[in-house]
């Protein structure tokens, strides 16, 4: 079958190494005295503008999993795989001021992860340590569904085994702990370049061969009305809209609580970066928007998946890369191949390098070597973003590509966890230590309970089969769904509000807070924080 694919394969091999090239050169692109700092290796220097910034942060979330992964859901279950548009529209209001504050407080002392907010916030290091255990355990699965998504495109072209995904992630590890930070922010110029060219292309070109949208959308309610699933189909149903509503709110919660989202923010260079990019990254909701739509278009092109031949099952993550292969000139799919797979590097260097500087700050140097250094954090940083891709190819070899699917919703609802720390701790000093701990064990307990009960019987799973977690488990009349983590979240924050009442009551002592208010305004040239130091060396 590979020989049917040749012109694909050489134009998705030539791409590949383009931008592979790139990231090596990324080493001298901007190049300080010394990279040897997690400022310089792991934030590029913290001095990204705002093209840079929107390239990295758009090309950090924007993944290799949503361009097959969202239309797969479409082209599975309908309207509800259409969740990611609203949840990426919400998000950008909900943490325009809270990036702010958490870039300007970080510039001020160093940070470099959320936990070290958490630390200097709250004085305790044990709670810095359970953030940053979360955001750890949260982004290993997301890694790996990256070459989900390259594995995807490698079947559509007929190449089986994992060889090629481990020689890429060989690649990929080569240049990220050369050039840090600084490599998937100059590929994302390119990975983002050729995501918006083929979109736009599929969707003037793919509806034009398929006689318009009326009949695609015609296709699509055909499929699902012979579908005897109650909750799929081109318009929401009653069992599904509470699920929908508190998927999307939720998702928009958790989106910037990744170490990796909050590493694009933490490398630009003022507070206006951060907010002309949040009101400009919108404009990527509406490219998620046609990228969905690709999941109608594949039901009208009669469109197969690759089948597992392990499994014998249909890999319905290949959809979209077979669609494209259906539609497009070779030449033009070669391309559209390519920004899947370069779309995967991006943020798996991004995720890669938020997760190592987790560990070297938050467990190494707090924990293991007090006396650390910037060149030892550096290099800690950089050995520990080798184990954690690693990590993510044993993923991938040990496991069904289907469950570690699965475990990315798993890690929405541990990553929302650290919103009271993170999120609400950027506005109120209120909770106690304590209570911020107890609310993230309870909820955290609460969300795999959830989670286990739930199960998937399009692939026979009793357990861990998604995060639609179905209200008469409460004992309700009802075959409505809530998403599991907006209910976990709920438990932590009563948990949290309840604990820390009792903590206040019984007078025990709580942590200090190191940082200051004016801190939260702090930018380059302000002159309301002109005593501080803005140096980043506290």
């Amino acid at each position: 079958m590979t020989g049917q694919h040749t012109t694909e394969l050489v134009v998705f091999i030539l791409l590949f190494l383009v931008v592979s090239g790139m990231g090596f050169v990324a080493a001298r692109w901007r190049r300080p005295e010394s990279i040897e700092s997690l400022h310089e290796w792991g934030l590029g220097g913290r001095n990204f503008g705002t093209w840079i910034t929107w390239f990295l942060v758009g090309g950090d979330l924007y993944t290799a999993y949503t361009f097959v992964a969202v239309p797969a859901l479409v082209f599975g279950a309908g309207a509800l795989g259409f969740y990611a548009l609203p949840y990426t529209v919400v998000v950008y209001p909900l943490v325009f001021l809270v990036l702010a504050r958490m870039w300007s407080v970080s510039h001020v002392h160093g940070f470099v992860t959320p936990a070290d907010f958490v630390r200097a916030r709250f004085g305790s290091p044990t709670l810095a340590l359970l953030i940053a255990i979360t955001g750890l355990i949260a982004t290993m699965p997301y890694i790996a569904l990256q070459l989900v998504g390259i594995e995807a495109v490698l079947k559509a072209m007929g190449i089986t085994g994992h060889l090629p995904i481990i020689i890429a992630f060989a690649i990929l590890a080569a240049y990220t702990y050369q050039s840090g930070l600084r490599a998937p922010a100059l590929i994302a110029f390119v990975k983002d370049t050729l995501i918006y060219i083929v979109i736009l292309a599929a969707v003037i070109y793919i509806p034009a061969r398929l006689d318009g949208w009326g009949n695609i959308f015609d296709a699509a309610a055909a499929k699902f009305a012979k579908s005897p699933a109650p909750a799929d189909g081109i318009l929401l149903t009653g069992a599904n809209q509470l699920q929908y509503i508190t998927l999307a709110f939720g998702s928009a919660l958790a989106l910037f609580l990744y170490p990796h989202s909050l590493t694009g923010v933490l490398a630009s260079k003022n507070r206006g970066v951060i907010k002309r990019n949040m009101s400009a990254l919108p404009a990527y909701s509406f490219l998620l928007g046609l990228i969905a739509l690709l999941g109608f278009m594949a039901i009208a092109a009669n469109t197969k998946p690759v089948v597992n031949p392990a499994t014998g099952k249909p890999d319905t993550n290949t959809i979209v890369p077979v669609l494209f292969d259906q539609m497009f000139p070779d030449w033009f799919t070669g391309v559209a191949y390519a920004a899947i797979g370069i779309g995967a590097l991006v943020p798996a260097a991004i995720m890669s390098i938020a997760a190592a500087n987790l560990f070297t700050r938050n467990i190494y140097k707090e924990y293991i070597n007090k006396q650390a250094g910037d060149a030892q954090e550096a290099r800690v940083s950089k050995l520990v973003s080798l184990v954690v891709k690693v990590g993510a190819v044993l993923c991938i070899l040990l496991l069904d590509p289907q469950f570690s699917i699965d475990l990315q919703l798993i890690g929405g609802v541990i990553i929302l966890q650290t919103l009271p720390s993170v999120g609400l701790g950027l506005y109120t000093r209120w909770f106690h230590k304590g209570g911020l701990i107890a609310g993230w064990a309870t909820g955290l307990a609460a969300g795999m309970w959830m989670l286990y009960l739930i199960p998937n019987p399009a692939n026979g799973k009793l357990h861990f089969g998604g995060s639609a977690f179905p209200l008469k488990n409460f004992g309700f009349d009802t075959p409505m769904t809530i998403y599991a983590g907006a209910i976990a979240l709920t438990v932590n924050l009563v948990v949290a509000v309840l604990a820390t009442l009792a903590l206040r009551a019984a007078k025990v002592a709580d942590g200090e807070d190191a940082t200051r208010p004016s801190e939260y305004f702090a930018d380059e040239g302000d002159p309301r924080v002109k005593d501080l130091d803005l140096s980043g060396s506290h």
